[in-house]
């Protein structure tokens, strides 16, 4: 292959081995006729069409306008181009709308949250993924970060659940291509959903129900790779399981869909805990076995009466002054499994019964980069059982578009700690 510029003009010739001759239109004036333009013809020349590079005649273009065009390029050929351009000033990243936090403390502070434009993310690289956000769930992860303080007042893009496509892939992801439909939960210690674009690395990534519409996707991949963790890999619950679970919080975002899981995938009898008509209605509906109220003043004496010699196995999203309740309704070896962010329990009062402590945190995979294609199966293994019928979306109240206005909305009723089920912000109904 060999190149020349016409360096008082706009187009650029290239030849390539077979004899070929495409005249490109370009920025010819930007470049000097040794270094770039070689490289970066080098890197464009496979399967690259006249109308993609024609586009930059006119000044730098967004990358997004050409990751468009150039579908069908190989993805690991797609970055290095893009990256390349990106480089020699040709593309720049889109500003696309986001909702950012930029102050910590209540949520009617505000810069709690604020509509925004922000630059895009770049061009995905490694297994990275580039997903167009079109659904996102809150959670109260969501609802702690924003309100932790935020001294130097830098703007911070939440969110750790949502359902989107696919619009390009780095070089080396193979799970994915764009236009696939996802799901996803993200990573803690990456910029957020909150956003039109986000970054998220292919591995904890799963392909979205095909049976639900983004928004019912979207309530799902948090809360259900913490409830299938606190039950697969903590309590090691099978198939061949029976006994009893006690599920504390069973009306929230994680009871909602581990009741379900629990009734689809193992032997045990569901214990959960609801006070208002709603919640225990809704508990009942997802498959509870037997209802107590939280709020009895003698809780342990309703879930012994249903469970004589003591419960087998507890999920609590509600620790705090539970131990003593502990001791009192989980058998000998029992097992506890908690996902709130209590420090100061006693442990202690635990030994007497020999009774296992779990602590389940979803984010520690994708944190620690422990086997994270892990968390891509498991959100592959939720969504076939949703297509099959065995379980359902715990979607149960849903808002649009995604803005500040509505995401401020559903923080408030997250922070109100009496949710039933998931709330959805959507792009579109």
């Amino acid at each position: 292959m060999s190149v020349f510029c016409d360096y008082g003009g706009m187009f650029m010739s290239l030849y390539d081995g077979s004899g070929l001759v495409e005249t490109i239109k370009t920025r010819g004036d930007v470049y000097s006729a040794d270094c770039p333009c070689r490289d970066l013809l080098d890197v464009v020349a496979n399967k690259w069409s006249a109308l993609a590079i024609g586009a930059l005649a006119d000044g730098p273009v967004r990358f997004g306008v050409l990751q468009r065009q150039l579908e069908g390029v190989s993805p690991k050929v797609l970055t290095a181009t893009l990256r390349r351009l990106e480089g020699f000033g040709l593309v720049h990243r889109e500003v696309i709308p986001a909702v950012i936090n930029r102050a910590g403390g209540p949520i009617d502070g505000p810069d709690s949250l604020i509509d925004a434009s922000i630059t895009a993310p770049g061009t995905p690289t490694g297994r990275d993924l580039l997903i167009e956000v079109r659904a996102v769930s809150v959670n109260p992860v969501d609802v702690k970060v924003r309100a932790s303080s935020n001294r130097a007042r830098k703007d911070r893009v939440l969110g750790w659940d949502a359902s989107g496509v696919v619009l390009a892939t780095g070089g080396e992801a193979t799970l994915f291509r764009p236009g696939d439909e996802v799901f996803y939960a993200g990573s803690i210690d990456r910029p957020g959903s909150y956003a039109s674009w986000q970054l998220v690395d292919e591995r904890i990534v799963g392909t979205k129900p095909a049976s639900l519409t983004h928004a019912e996707a979207a309530a799902l991949p948090l809360t259900a790779i913490t409830a299938w963790e606190a039950l697969f890999d903590k309590l090691r619950l099978t198939t061949e399981t029976t006994g009893t679970l006690l599920v504390l919080g069973a009306a929230g975002g994680v009871g909602s869909i581990l009741i379900q899981l629990a009734k689809a995938l193992t032997g045990v009898t569901v214990i959960a805990t609801a006070s208002r008509p709603e919640s225990r209605a809704w508990v009942e509906q997802l498959g509870a076995d037997i209802v107590v109220d939280h709020t009895d003043p003698d809780l342990a004496r309703s879930i012994l009466k249903v469970a004589p010699g003591g419960v087998d196995f507890v999920f609590t999203s509600q620790s705090k002054g539970r131990i003593p309740l502990f001791t009192k309704v989980v058998r000998p070896f029992g097992q506890i499994v908690a996902i709130d962010d209590e420090r100061d329990l006693d442990f202690y009062a635990l030994k007497d019964k020999a009774i296992s402590w779990h602590w389940e945190f979803m984010f520690a995979r994708p944190r620690h980069g422990w086997n994270l294609e892990a968390q891509h199966e498991l959100l592959n293994r939720i969504a076939e059982l949703i297509d099959a019928g065995r379980i359902h979306t715990t979607l149960t109240r849903a808002l649009e578009p995604v803005n500040a206005t509505n995401l401020r909305e559903a923080h408030t009723l997250v922070e109100t700690g009496h949710m039933t089920g998931k709330i959805v912000v959507a792009k579109h109904a």
